[in-house]
């Protein structure tokens, strides 16, 4: 939808369920407070559900440029279903910057609540603007403390984690404690959301909530918390992994190579591998300056008879420059070279030039699968 500070936008399509069931819902409403509208009441609660998710894009976008004034870089923001996300790459360094990355979004869906009760003051309530205006100072206030509860995946887990960061100064320990209480939160909302509105606790009489918006409720109730429950899942393994990250070294994931030239027979090239135990073929000029990767997948898929016959040039994926990495990348800064051409191999190289090996992105893959699996 555009580049607000660099950053692209996106719209999930989730969020157009969303915008019809705020349309739907609110239109509802407005045929009891403005009935002469007729069916026009449809267009101003189109109206209002993206008024609402333009809040929620300047709630994202706090986020945003907090991260990006921290240097921490953003990949997208996405507007989808029950609000938004900033998808920031890395963590930040500090429990105080950890704080106010998360409390600035709350903070802005506040200041945009008290700009909307502002400016319905001078406005006649009964009208469209009034009702508008009321409608967006109310949500963006519900959007403001319901993401200052504080439990993962929200804003207010994410200022309860900096809170925990800061006192036992790991960062691990606050996202276990924000996970479990945003674990219990989603426990909370499950039970308790369809009791509130049942009890007439939120605004309308308990003899109105049977039937239908009994089911609504409990089914709102059930989307919630299974976000929240999920969230604070994801959270935890986001946090293991990062914890492990730096145990990912491409020195210790290389594979040792051994260099041929490109007319090599493949079984020639199997054998001196063999015999130096090593698991992967660079293929070099006459000058030992490599040229290409023999793709592991491309050996398999030789028949045994047919490997004296076939040169290993044949099998070879040409070097690019992202293909080769440092022996020295570890942890983040690995994955970054990776994500930043997708290869199945890449070489490794030392400081000087000389080569170290071959990276195989499987291997990668399984460390990966070993970091997450192994307990805290």
């Amino acid at each position: 939808m555009g580049r607000p500070f660099g950053v692209p936008v996106y719209v999930a399509p989730s969020w157009f369920l969303v915008a019809a069931l705020i349309t739907w819902v609110f239109g509802g409403q407005l045929d009891r407070v403005l009935p002469e509208l007729g069916a026009a009441r449809y267009l101003v609660s189109l109206f209002f559900a993206v008024a609402f998710y333009a809040s929620v894009l300047v709630h994202e976008l706090a986020h945003t440029v907090a991260a990006l004034r921290f240097k921490l870089p953003v990949r997208r923001i996405q507007l989808q279903f029950f609000g938004g996300v900033s998808e920031i790459e890395k963590e930040a360094e500090t429990p105080g910057r950890e704080f106010w990355l998360a409390f600035v979004g709350p903070l802005l869906s506040l200041v945009l609540a008290g700009l909307f009760y502002l400016a319905l003051q001078p406005v006649e309530p009964g009208t469209v603007p009034g009702v508008l205006l009321a409608g967006l100072m109310i949500s963006n206030l519900i959007v403001a403390a319901f993401n200052l509860l504080p439990g993962l995946p929200l804003d207010g887990g994410r200022m309860l984690r900096a809170i925990v960061w800061k006192i036992t100064g790991r960062p691990m320990t606050g996202t276990v404690a924000a996970a479990w209480v945003g674990r219990a939160l989603a426990v909370a909302v499950l039970i308790g959301l369809p009791l509130l509105t049942q009890s007439g606790a939120l605004g309308s009489s308990a003899e109105d909530n049977v039937g239908m918006d009994t089911v609504m409720d409990a089914l709102l109730a059930a989307i919630l918390a299974a976000i929240i429950w999920t969230g604070a899942g994801n959270s935890l393994r986001m946090a293991r992994l990062r914890e492990h990250l730096p145990e990912l070294r491409a020195r210790n994931l290389t594979r040792r190579a051994v260099p041929v030239e490109s007319d090599t027979p493949l079984s020639e090239a199997l054998r001196r591998a063999n015999a130096a135990g090593a698991r992967a073929l660079v293929v070099v000029d006459p000058d030992g300056h490599p040229l290409s990767l023999v793709r592991e997948a491309a050996i398999v898929g030789v028949p045994e008879h047919r490997r004296p016959w076939v040169a290993v040039s044949g099998l070879a994926q040409d070097l690019t420059d992202g293909m080769r990495v440092s022996a020295e990348l570890a942890g983040e800064d690995l994955l970054d070279a990776l994500r930043a051409t997708p290869a199945t191999e890449y070489l490794v190289v030392e400081e000087t030039g000389e080569i170290f090996g071959v990276l195989s992105a499987a291997d990668v893959e399984r460390a990966f699968v070993k970091a997450m699996a192994r307990p805290n």
